[in-house]
């Protein structure tokens, strides 16, 4: 949905119309404030300062003049479409939510309440395992009610039996990291953080061990690997899809299939990070439009920004060719970018609909409940769980890190805009012994730049097709350039991607994005999920503990171990 802005001749006729909010507990219901005209050039920003700012014009008793020491507050005005702020004083709550026309009136979160809400569910751990990875940060920030996005870290050590390679080779890790999509719901997504580590780690012990037993291979072969991934994306989604159609027929219960069906009758898209710490090989396996980018130092001392993915929706090329041969004359199997016309990734666990058969459809709607499918659904399926692998040589000694996100990040960052804040990060972040967790921050080199802006190579590297550009910043009205907004605030480095993408310095967009309520909010931004995985060369305590001063205090939180 575009961001419409407020003309000057619809700010005016709120004006005239005294188009007035009052507050609980004064004396009076004397105005409180009222719109004044703003030029349209100003109405494209969400931080029109003056939108409903008090003014000695406005109240002709001249009271408004007797309450200049009163306290003031921000406020959001939503409109169809419409966002913008102004001024409320007093200290009371407000007699309405709506004004006169209908918009939701709300009062704006204060800067120290945004950064609250920026760090509500942010985690991170200091990875002690002396295996290449030292820390991973992670954030959430909900649009959805309840939020649909969800994510899983584990650590596995594998034994020298199943990981050796060569004579004399010790005991390594096996490193997952996950984040889910969820759509239509948050069933899926809470599936997929529940199962799909386990299933693609059961996969992989099978295929390492095979390897083993065979004297000519001692390691599995790439593409085994990679067949090993993919075989457990197929293997859950199959179980959500299908061997649940088979339990609900054989219980005959609608309450066995509220529970089973739920899965599959939502879906999620996932993004799943494995890294070997023997090989130093980190495999990126996406299904769906999740994406996850390589940070890496160039020569120059700037970081480059390389896709480890890519977007996997109804309009991407590629995407688009497969589906059009695995269904011919049918012309609309992609319709606006979309499946059918209806899903936008073209790869998704659940989203049973578009892989049912047109006879199981039927029969579950009939004695069930379900969802309608299209009209356009001849031979499914459709969508598939397969992911796309990746597989990407990490260097800890130079310090590559790695971003994983929810399309709800890339909707409104670059590519190279994420890794060039993360360098900007580290280089405000870098300064030898961190005193409250005793941990050696060594692995923060630092290379400051004289020159402006991110310290990051504008083009990146890689292939950039398939990858959508950021909508947001337009939607909001944002003006160029976006990376004079950019600051540093957080001790964690995912809060920190968030904060800058939802607003940075603009004060005023970033508390407004923040304080609007789902559904309202779901307009303008979507849930977000974000991991910010730092390799390097730690120390080697074999510990997995929380960094608390990059964490939220939650006190049930466990390593991912």
């Amino acid at each position: 949905m575009l961001f419409r802005n407020f003309t000057y001749a619809a700010v005016g006729a709120a004006v005239a119309s005294g188009a007035f909010y009052a507050i609980r507990g004064t004396s009076s219901t004397s105005p409180i404030g009222a719109a004044n005209p703003i030029s349209a050039d100003q109405s494209r920003s969400l931080s029109t300062s003056n939108a409903y700012a008090n003014s000695p014009k406005s109240d002709p008793t001249g009271t408004a003049a007797d309450k200049t020491s009163e306290s003031t507050r921000r406020a959001l005005v939503v409109g169809q479409g419409s966002l913008y702020t102004g001024t409320i004083s007093g200290d009371g709550p407000l007699s309405k939510e709506t004004d006169d026309y209908g918009r939701k009136v709300l009062e704006m979160l204060t800067p120290e309440q945004a950064t609250q809400k920026l760090r509500k569910n942010e985690e991170s751990w200091l990875v002690g395992r002396g295996q290449g990875v030292v820390r991973y940060d992670v954030v959430q920030i909900p649009s959805n009610d309840p939020i649909e996005d969800d994510h899983a870290e584990k650590i596995i050590e594998v034994p020298q039996s199943v990981a050796a390679a060569t004579e004399g080779s010790s005991a390594s890790d096996w490193m997952f990291w996950g984040v889910f999509d969820g759509h239509s719901g948050w069933v899926t997504s809470a599936k997929l953080r529940q199962t799909l580590i386990s299933f693609v780690a059961r996969e992989l012990d099978s295929t390492y061990k095979s390897a083993l037993a065979d004297p000519a291979l001692k390691f599995p072969a790439p593409e085994s690997i990679d067949k090993a991934i993919k075989q457990g994306f197929l293997r859950l989604d199959n179980e959500i899809v299908h061997e649940s159609v088979a339990k609900v027929k054989k219980a005959q219960s609608k309450l066995v299939a509220a529970e089973l069906l739920a899965p599959a009758l939502s879906g999620s898209c996932a993004l799943l990070s494995f890294y070997d710490s023997r090989s130093k090989l980190l495999r990126v396996a996406c299904t769906g439009d999740s994406r996850a980018v390589l940070g890496r130092r160039a020569a120059s001392g700037k970081w480059t920004a390389m896709p480890l993915s890519i977007d996997q929706t109804g309009g991407t090329p590629s995407e688009v060719e497969r589906l059009q041969k695995e269904h011919p004359n049918e012309p609309y199997v992609t319709k606006n970018g979309r499946i059918l016309g209806g899903l936008e990734p073209s790869r998704a666990f659940g989203d049973a609909i578009y892989k049912w058969s047109l006879k199981t459809n039927e029969e579950l709607k009939r004695s069930y409940f379900g969802r309608t499918h299209s009209s356009l659904l001849k031979t499914p399926p459709y969508v598939t769980a397969e992911p796309i692998v990746t597989t990407t040589k990490v260097d800890p000694e130079k310090g590559d890190f790695v971003v994983m996100a929810t399309d709800g990040l890339w909707e409104m960052l670059t590519n190279e805009e994420v890794v060039g804040l993360v360098g900007q990060w580290l280089d405000s972040q870098s300064g030898g012994k961190n005193a409250k967790n005793g941990q050696s921050d060594s692995w923060l080199k630092s290379w400051f730049s004289t020159q402006k802006g991110l310290p990051v190579e504008q083009g990146g590297a890689g292939d950039p097709s398939g990858q959508r550009a950021p909508i947001r910043q337009q939607q909001w009205g944002a003006k160029p350039p976006y990376s004079d907004r950019f600051v540093v605030e957080d001790k964690n480095a995912a809060t920190h991607l968030v904060r800058n993408a939802l607003g940075g310095k603009d004060q005023d967009q970033l508390s407004a994005l923040l304080t609007l309520p789902s559904p309202y909010s779901r307009r303008y931004r979507d849930d977000l999920t974000v991991e910010v995985i730092f390799f390097g060369e730690g120390a080697g305590s074999g510990n997995v503990t929380l960094n608390k001063e990059a964490s939220a205090s939650h006190s049930d939180v466990k390593p991912k171990l």
